[in-house]
């Protein structure tokens, strides 16, 4: 099992951007596929972005395609998470998960065996 650790949350206004990171000191991220989760107050998690291994294949949530990117530094191995022109209905605390399967295709939130902490992020004006 990973310990996942997610960084660069914060408080940002409407229209505003950050990057979040995950890094799995002592293991090596590139070889998990590497999912972002959500979850705001009140509200069931839900899946945001997926990575895949070797190919780097990804997927998005409906509600944030087009605004995030999902993306590996396996040099620093790091996942990060861009998150552009953010809207108030994105707060929530976020949480990468790692997977020993290979692709993001079919997989279910009890297929990640490792969790962060998770990074709270705030939109508001």
């Amino acid at each position: 099992q990973l310990h996942l650790v997610e960084s660069g949350g914060g408080l940002v206004q409407p229209g505003g951007s950050l990057r979040l990171s995950c890094t799995a000191p002592g293991f090596i991220l590139a070889q998990y596929a590497v999912k972002w989760f959500r979850q705001a107050p009140g509200k069931e998690r839900e899946g945001v972005s997926c990575i895949s291994v070797s190919d780097d294949r990804t997927s998005y949530h409906d509600s944030v395609k087009g605004r995030f990117t999902i993306s590996r530094d396996n040099v620093e191995n790091i996942v990060y998470l861009q998150l552009n022109s953010l809207e108030p209905e994105d707060t929530a605390i976020y949480y990468c998960a790692a997977s020993e399967y290979h692709y993001c295709e079919g997989l279910v939130p009890a297929d990640f065996g490792s969790w962060g902490q998770g990074t709270q992020v705030t939109v508001s004006s």
